[in-house]
């Protein structure tokens, strides 16, 4: 059986409507759950960083695709960077709250 649509616009209106869904739950949550937002981030974040150790490990080994690599090596990074800041910024959300001795 032929496929009538391309994969790649399944895939696409999945990204789109992500970046829709992300968008306005970033914009209109309240200032109190802006920490346990960010910890959720920081999860999701490890999810890609190991699908992209995933796609850089395979593509290396299996089929040599430079592209998945190059792919997988930015989500790496840009993964990498919104968990360390993420973390960096949670840590001086909570220290803000600590009583400070005089």
């Amino acid at each position: 059986m032929d496929q009538l649509v391309d994969p790649f616009v399944y895939l696409f209106s999945i990204f789109v409507l992500a970046v829709f869904v992300g968008y306005y739950v970033v914009w209109n949550v309240t200032p109190a759950l802006h920490t346990p937002l960010m910890s959720v981030t920081n999860a999701i974040s490890s999810v890609i960083v190991v699908g992209a150790l995933l796609a850089v490990g395979a593509g290396a080994v299996a089929s040599g695709s430079w592209l998945a690599m190059i792919f997988g090596f930015l989500a790496l990074i840009l993964a990498s960077v919104n968990i360390f800041g993420g973390f960096l910024v949670t840590n001086r959300m909570l220290a803000m709250y600590k009583k400070k001795d005089k």
